[in-house]
Formats: structure tokens, C-alpha cells, sequence
């Protein structure tokens, strides 16, 4: 599949705020797209229960002209995650190192053509 950037991505998959809908309407994907304007960590909220969907698309660097996307599924998010705590208050996040691989990078067909 050839690479789309985020804006692109987001009208031919005509996204909705939270679990997103599928690209021709015949299979529902529920994708969680989290974008991030540098190769940041991505917060995973206080507990990993939270994490759902079929499919996780990171956006890293979605303000530049260079946009680069990192498709997951759940399973794998959760497995990478990494635990923090500070104050007494614990979180998750998925390192960049963890998400930033090769099979992970721009790996639409993950998704498939519906």
C-alpha cells in the first residue's frame, strides 16, 4: 500500500474522534490514532485495560512535511508499554524505541483493504 500522510490518511479513512471507522464501510477497524508532532512517547493513560481497537496508528512528526505512521496492534502496545511513576501516581507510556521499528514503520497492509 503506498504511504499516505496523517491528513491524507484521515479524509480517505473519514476518522471520527476516538476508535475510528474502516475505509470502504464492508468491515468495521477500529483504529486509535494517536499523533504526536515529534518522536515523542505516547501516553497510554493509568491503566493498559484501557488500550483497545484492532489497530494502533502512531503519527510521530505529523506537523512536518515528514510525517511517518507506525501501525500496532493492541497485543504489541501493551507488551511494549512502560510502566512510570512519580508522586505516587502511576502511568504508561510507549517509548519510542518501542514503536519505531522497521516492522512497525508505514506497515499499512497490517490494516488490509478492507
Amino acid at each position: 500500500m503506498r504511504r499516505l500522510g496523517a491528513p491524507r490518511l484521515a479524509r480517505r479513512l473519514k476518522i471520527r474522534r476516538g476508535s475510528d471507522a474502516s475505509q470502504n464501510g464492508k468491515r468495521f477497524v477500529g483504529l486509535q490514532v494517536k499523533a504526536l508532532s515529534k518522536r515523542n512517547p505516547v501516553p497510554l493513560g493509568i491503566s493498559l485495560d484501557r488500550i483497545m481497537g484492532d489497530y494502533w496508528i502512531i503519527v510521530n512528526k505529523a506537523a512536518s512535511g515528514r510525517p511517518c505512521a507506525f501501525i500496532l496492534p493492541p497485543s504489541e502496545v501493551r507488551k511494549r508499554a512502560h510502566r512510570g511513576e512519580k508522586e505516587g501516581r502511576v502511568s504508561y507510556w510507549l517509548q519510542p524505541p518501542s514503536y519505531d521499528c522497521p516492522e512497525f514503520r508505514e506497515a499499512w497492509e497490517r490494516i488490509g483493504l478492507g
